[in-house]
């Protein structure tokens, strides 16, 4: 449309800016990358293995069925529970390590038992993951596969309505760095009442439960969020991540189907079996640290020692950061024993940029432990000594400082070429961006206190 500006020039936004096709995006992105890989930079993975472009257009919706939402909004309930056991319980296969396709065929398969049943409506409950927008895509999938699987049976869309209870899970929340779990839990909330929950709980684990209230009346009475009736309608990115969702979640429930259903499903030990794999999947993401945990697994609050909250019994297999918390737990109680906390030294030498990063990393990572660090340019008291320079420097410096202590001295890398020469020189260990957090650190820990600990 022309549009005058003040100076009196007619301007022609659609002739000014024309339509880019993709080629043309592909072809400045590919020169940007200079040769890098452009899945490995790019592309994001998720739990479940499905690829997420960089981006997307209106080309990558076209013919997407219709969403199945309600005209003008869609109300939602703030809700003190979750329902009773007239419900199906997803959030339990969440506990157990569920994927977002895995929690959607299983409801699907639990959802057409109901259906056989005679069922008139199927109140169900879903767990909301750390993953907002495919949290978002996953409510959504819900809605448009159960209309796929209504019309499958010839009935109309309001013969047997989904109800989809809400609930902010336990898996990733942690009694370290307590107040974190607020912000886990406000954008799980919000990703749930965008994909279309029916009723929304929050858990307060480790705050207030009055915040875990607020947190819904501000989503409610101040955003005005259950006024628009799929506030992520028309998203390029969330239509198409609904889509894919959804795709490989029915291709999971035929694989259920196949098996003689749901029930026959679980009673055979199939679906123990694919919760196993996505549960050791999930904890050892956490335990590289491929995927974070704010205040456990990366970016520790150092001040915190000792957590101010017990933790709770738990349904499944735990939540994520248990393995940590009894890491943290171990130190606090080798401080009571000692008077004082272990204390690490990171002995920064040479090029400033290499022993920087390192430092900050061995930082995070030993913090994570609750230990106290110290960072200095010479030997200073402590129980475990890393050091923290380049590559090209480190076996100089092991020959130095290695004759100096007893302590056992590690190296801030990998130098994959410069190992055994290391270790001949006195160096004892290794930590790096492949380092298992867990395992290193339960095997340090152990160390200084002078052997295994309870």
């Amino acid at each position: 449309m022309p549009e005058e500006t003040g100076a009196g020039e007619i301007l022609t936004l659609a002739a000014d800016f024309p339509p880019v096709p993709t080629a043309a995006w592909e072809a400045a992105i590919r020169a940007d990358l200079k040769g890098a890989d452009y899945d490995k930079k790019l592309v994001w993975r998720t739990e479940e293995g499905l690829a997420v472009r960089p981006y997307y257009r209106s080309e990558d919706i076209a013919g997407m069925p219709p969403f199945p939402c309600r005209a003008g909004g869609h109300s939602w309930e703030i809700a003190g529970e979750a329902p009773g056991r007239e419900a199906l319980r997803v959030d339990w296969l969440h506990a157990m390590g569920a994927t977002a396709v895995q929690e959607l065929a299983c409801a699907l398969a639990m959802g057409v038992e109901r259906l056989d049943g005679g069922a008139a409506e199927i109140p169900l409950v879903f767990a909301i993951g750390p993953y907002y927008f495919v949290e978002i895509a996953k409510f959504r999938a819900m809605r448009l596969l159960w209309a796929h699987v209504l019309a499958a049976f010839g009935k109309a869309p309001g013969d047997c309505p989904l109800r989809i209870a809400a609930i902010t899970p336990r898996r990733n929340k942690s009694i370290c760095d307590r107040y974190t779990n607020l912000l886990r839990a406000t954008t799980e909330a919000l990703s749930a009442v965008l994909g279309g929950c029916d009723s929304l709980v929050i858990d307060p684990f480790g705050f207030d439960p009055h915040l875990a209230l607020n947190v819904q009346r501000i989503l409610k009475e101040e955003a005005h969020l259950d006024v628009v009736a799929d506030p992520a309608g028309g998203s390029y990115y969330i239509e198409s991540l609904t889509a894919m969702l959804a795709s490989e979640a029915w291709k999971r429930f035929q694989q259920i189907e196949a098996e003689g259903g749901y029930t026959k499903f679980s009673e055979s030990g199939s679906l123990s079996r694919a919760l196993g794999e996505s549960c050791a999947a999930r904890d050892k993401a956490v335990s590289s640290r491929r995927r974070a945990l704010v205040g456990v697994n990366n970016y520790p609050n150092l001040a915190e020692k000792t957590p101010e909250m017990e933790p709770p019994t738990e349904r499944g297999h735990g939540r994520l950061a248990e393995p940590f918390e009894r890491i943290r737990a171990r130190t606090a109680q080798m401080a009571r024993e000692t008077g004082r906390y272990p204390k690490v030294l990171l002995l920064k030498r040479g090029d400033l940029k290499m022993r920087m990063a390192r430092a900050n990393f061995c930082l995070n990572f030993f913090g994570c432990a609750g230990f106290d660090i110290v960072e200095s340019e010479e030997l200073a008291p402590a129980d475990l000594i890393i050091l923290c320079s380049s590559d090209p420097e480190y076996l100089a410096l092991a020959r130095e400082i290695c004759p100096q202590t007893s302590l056992p001295v590690l190296v801030a890398g990998n130098p994959r070429d410069q190992i055994e020469a290391l270790k001949a020189a006195g160096v004892q260990g290794f930590v790096h961006i492949q380092s298992d957090a867990i395992q290193t650190l339960t095997q340090w820990q152990e160390r200084i206190a002078g052997g295994p600990r309870p």
